[in-house]
């Protein structure tokens, strides 16, 4: 991620809440999706419904973020060509089981004759009409899902505040030559990031939101001037340049961040149940795959051409990389950082929207305004202890795309995909099944290794050698 989601289904309409507090109630009856005329779509009452070009815009933003600056440092951990290979592979692994999810999602709507479902919605559901021992902990799949999802986020919150502090350092000691720790700017961000976070109601974050993306723009084609300036035989200059392939040590690491630039799979479900036309979401050229499609090739194109550029001194921000005392190298700082900055409320509305809601129901209602401020004000400080005690970017991103990414968009879609078809059936030669345990053995090998190996980087750094120079 990291990026922009917006998680709020409070514009869908459909079934009245049933007795456990949801809205989706599950049917006790099998229906045969074959023979059923049941059309979720036709049931949906979107209040302000989303066209296609405004959905593949969040879908953008959702997953164009700080990742985006990681990549050259991952295309170093990898090398110039196997980085390229690896990123389009696991970039259309990554959008195979988002059609995964988005499949399961309008099956069990159909089966169960609901009207939309969100992504740990989905997860209960298919482990009610999967294998029988797996349907006693329906529910406990349904919390698990949604505690993967807040802890992705706030990881994400975490990088965007290391982010900010660190260009924030930078910034400082060019201008006015104060000699202060990122943890020194981590602890002055704190303030205002709890302020903002204050903001409880996306409509009032939208101006905001619309300002960072003209933010990021301009920090973009800043980053990109800078990369094309002086690039023929640049890779021959450089020492320990990887032409081809770096080491399987570092494999791992590439893998982690590779994987979080496609972390987008958490907003699939909502912004498809917010659709005008959600027939149109997904298929070959649908919203979905030419918005991915861009994602991918701006990623290929940092990661590519910007180790291309730096080399081994590839930073785990590609901001770090920028010539020092440039008014412009200046400018793009300034910018990504205000773009990062103003985007952290909407990371952490998310965590907020699936954690508050559990909290508000046991407050008194006189009560709940003080309490969701002081709860906000909690999850904002959490965020800030985690990047004090995390400082290095690029660890942070891999360490978050490896553990958290692998599960949610690698490990979970096939999962539901084999529940869900249990009873119908996986196909001839039940390719279906195979090809879902292929995905998921894929994600816990990546996951499993992505993390170890990003948890032991960590332990292991050294703050005098590291990118933000502590």
């Amino acid at each position: 991620m990291g990026s922009e989601k917006n998680f709020e289904n409070d514009d869908v309409e459909g079934q009245p809440p049933s007795k456990n507090g949801t809205n989706k109630e599950v049917a006790t009856f099998q229906i045969d999706e074959k023979k059923q005329e049941y059309d979720p779509y036709e049931h949906r009452n979107v209040q302000h419904p989303t066209s296609n070009l405004d959905t593949a815009i969040h879908l953008l933003k959702g997953n164009i973020g700080t990742g985006i600056l990681a990549m050259p440092e991952a295309f170093k951990n990898a090398g110039l060509f196997v980085g390229s290979i690896g990123l389009v592979f696991i970039g259309i692994i990554c959008v195979h089981t988002m059609h995964i999810l988005l499949n399961c999602s309008r099956i069990l709507c159909h089966r169960t004759k609901t009207p939309y479902l969100n992504f740990a919605e989905v997860g209960e559901l298919s482990f009610k009409h999967g294998p029988p021992f797996l349907r006693p902990i329906s529910g406990v799949a349904r919390i698990l899902i949604d505690a993967f999802l807040c802890a992705t986020q706030l990881g994400f919150c975490c990088v965007y505040f290391v982010f900010v502090a660190t260009n924030l350092r930078i910034i400082i000691q060019e201008e006015f030559g104060f000699e202060m720790s990122v943890k020194t700017y981590l602890s002055i961000l704190l303030l205002p990031l709890i302020f903002l976070n204050w903001i409880r109601n996306l409509k009032y974050l939208a101006p905001v939101m619309s300002i960072a993306n003209v933010f990021m723009s301009i920090g973009l084609g800043i980053i990109f001037y800078y990369i094309f300036q002086d690039m023929h035989g640049v890779y021959e200059e450089r020492d320990n340049f990887h032409l081809v392939f770096n080491s399987w040590t570092n494999i791992p690491l590439y893998f982690g961040t590779a994987l979080y630039a496609f972390e987008g799979i958490g907003m699939i479900l909502p912004l498809e149940n917010k659709m005008k036309n959600p027939q149109d979401f997904g298929g070959l050229f649908g919203v979905l795959n030419i918005s991915m499609f861009i994602v991918g090739l701006s990623y290929m194109a940092v990661g590519f051409f910007g180790y291309l550029k730096y080399g081994a001194q590839s930073s785990g921000s590609i901001t770090l990389n920028l010539p020092e005392g440039e008014v412009l190298a200046m400018s793009v700082r300034i910018v990504m950082s205000a773009s990062i900055f103003l985007s952290y409320a909407l990371q952490f509305y998310i965590p907020v929207s699936i954690a508050w809601p559990w909290m508000e129901a046991r407050i008194p209602k006189n009560a709940q305004v003080g309490a969701e401020i002081v709860f906000r004000t909690a999850l904002v400080i959490l965020t800030f202890a985690m990047a004090v005690l995390i400082p290095n970017l690029g660890l942070v991103i891999s360490f978050v795309g490896a553990l958290c990414t692998a599960v949610l968009g690698l490990i979970l879609p096939p999962i539901f995909s084999m529940c869900t078809h249990w009873e119908t059936g996986y196909g001839p030669m039940r390719w279906r099944l195979i090809k879902d345990l292929l995905l998921v053995i894929f994600g816990c090998v990546g996951c499993f290794f992505g993390t170890y190996v990003s948890v032991l980087k960590i332990i292991n750094y050294d703050e005098t050698k590291g990118d933000f120079g502590h």
